[in-house]
């Protein structure tokens, strides 16, 4: 069935685009800063295991301030893993 110009309908596209799709390893964590214990929203990208073998490390993308009086910025950095919270 076509559409009103001509095309695939609405259906059809939805069922192809979805159809398409990869499952996105990024999932949405928390940061928490064991210096002053601020939590922030975060986006989990990867694991790796530690140097020296200490356990897990993710790596995270997150806003912050890096100086008092700037902009927000992003931060990409591998934490240990006991600084994510998943809630």
């Amino acid at each position: 069935m076509r559409g009103k110009w001509g095309g695939p309908t609405m259906a059809e596209r939805v069922a192809r685009s979805s159809a398409d799709l990869e499952e996105c390893p990024a999932r949405h964590c928390w940061v928490v800063d064991s210096l002053d214990g601020v939590k922030r929203a975060a986006l989990l990208l990867e694991w790796r295991r530690a140097a020296q073998s200490t356990g897990w490390e993710g790596r995270v993308v997150y806003p912050a301030k890096l100086r008092a009086g700037q902009e927000w910025t992003l931060v990409q950095e591998w934490v240990p893993a006991a600084c994510l919270l998943r809630e």
